[in-house]
């Protein structure tokens, strides 16, 4: 067993829910904590203007995003150089020990700032574990499907966020109309985060018995540090890297400006508290069945189509579905608007999350990955929320949310039409040739 002859372990149902369950969770995280917003704000950062608090709690979900990066440069590079499935063991424990110190920590109100350093502690543990999560479980399954069906086997990777955001949305409907919307804002939104974590043993116990994908440790290619992980991708790959950014940054702004919709429909359109709640179910459909389609559609007509025409129709339809939902803000065009959306970048990213890894070589796949998608996200993920947050309130103007996802879908059309289309190509030296 050598990189020169790499193992491809079949891939049953459990061992693909064992790999993507790192970002499902990462998406529920995302989803919930951007759904309770609020509370969380009034829990931890209490303030007598009831926006000050919101702002607060946001800053809080953008501070995981600082220890990203570095979860990708550390994390990425241990997966190239020790093999996937370390690198997964490590973020899954990771990721469940922040979500933990989140979900239990006393409020501001018990332990004063003691309960601020806590949560902040635990968003920097997570950050440093989701950073590095997305590189070793994506290049498992690309490595582990056949030729023929990377596109839509690694597609689950995006459609296991859809998965999160659905369920998150149907728990938090469950779970208000069963203890009020008082009860859901006072504890409710640490029993969402206790839920997910009760899924960590299991996907521990599974992920240790997976298959390593290759014979990494024997690859004369691999590097023998960190440094020389990042140095190699650095060097040799900077153009690619610099578009992938790109790429991802525009999908990233989707996923925040969808995920920001309930706070949107409550806190800017004024509709109510159980309008909201629902929100996230539309973004789960959509973000469930479309990126199987879009791995479907990289499969049979390349990547790069598939990154540039979703993209493209956001640019366009941004700012006249957003005027539509100004004009008639109630729940129809509420969903509709994240449903449509949601639809096309879930489309767009599943050709994103194999067309990039596939143009890299083994030895830097899993790091540069990790790297590109967790600086992405570390400056676009954890900002977009308060950045249009803070606009409205700044401007007045309502329909800032469209203006920015329009801005930065321009970019990210652009910059896909200029990467390379990798359908069809050689994975791996031993592969066999283009299928």
């Amino acid at each position: 067993m050598d990189a020169r002859n790499p193992v491809r372990p079949g891939l049953d149902r459990k061992a693909v829910g064992a790999v993507v369950l790192g970002n499902a969770l990462e998406f529920y995280d995302f989803t919930v904590y951007a759904f309770f917003a609020k509370a969380i704000g009034e829990a931890f950062f209490p303030a007598s203007d009831a926006s000050h608090s919101l702002l607060a709690s946001l800053a809080l979900f953008g501070v995981g995003y600082v220890m990203r990066p570095i979860g990708g440069a550390l994390i990425g590079a241990l997966a190239d150089r020790s093999g996937r499935k370390p690198a997964m063991l490590v973020t899954i424990v990771l990721m469940a020990l922040g979500m933990l110190m989140l979900a239990a920590c006393p409020g501001y109100a018990q332990i004063g700032g003691w309960a601020q350093a806590i949560v902040i502690a635990g968003r920097l543990i997570q950050g440093l574990a989701l950073g590095g999560e997305v590189g070793p479980s994506t290049a498992y399954l690309l490595e582990a499907a056949p030729a023929k069906h990377r596109g839509f086997v690694t597609s689950w990777q995006i459609a296991s966020q859809g998965c999160a955001a659905l369920f998150a949305g149907l728990l938090a409907t469950a779970l208000a109309l069963t203890i009020g919307e008082a009860a859901m804002a006072a504890w409710g939104w640490r029993v969402m985060f206790l839920v997910g974590l009760a899924v960590v043993p299991v996907g521990l116990v599974i992920r240790s018995h997976l298959p390593e994908t290759g014979g990494v440790e024997k690859d004369p290619t691999a590097a023998a540090s960190t440094g020389a992980v990042i140095g190699r991708l650095v060097r040799e790959h900077g153009r690619l890297l610099g578009l992938t950014f790109l790429v991802v940054a525009a999908s990233t702004v989707s996923n925040a400006v969808g995920t920001n919709m309930p706070v949107y429909a409550g806190a800017t359109l004024g509709l109510s508290e159980t309008v909201a709640t629902a929100v996230p179910i539309a973004l789960g459909l959509a973000s469930v069945a479309f990126p199987l389609l879009g791995g479907y559609l990289a499969d049979r007509y390349g990547r790069r189509p598939v990154m540039i025409w979703p993209r493209a129709l956001i640019l366009v339809l941004a700012v006249p579905a957003f005027a539509w939902l100004l004009r008639a803000p109630g729940p129809l065009a509420v969903y509709a608007v994240t449903f449509l959306l949601s639809a096309l970048s879930s489309i767009n990213a599943a050709a994103v999350i194999v067309g990039i890894p596939e143009a890299l070589p083994r030895a830097v796949r899993s790091s540069g990955l990790a790297i590109v998608y967790a600086l992405a996200v570390s400056v676009f993920g954890g900002s977009t929320n308060y950045a249009i947050n803070w606009l409205i309130a700044a401007t007045g103007d309502r329909m800032a949310p469209a203006y920015y996802l329009a801005a930065f879908s321009l970019v990210g059309t652009v910059a896909a039409w200029m990467l390379p289309e990798t359908r069809g190509r050689v994975l791996d030296a031993g592969e066999g040739g283009r299928r």
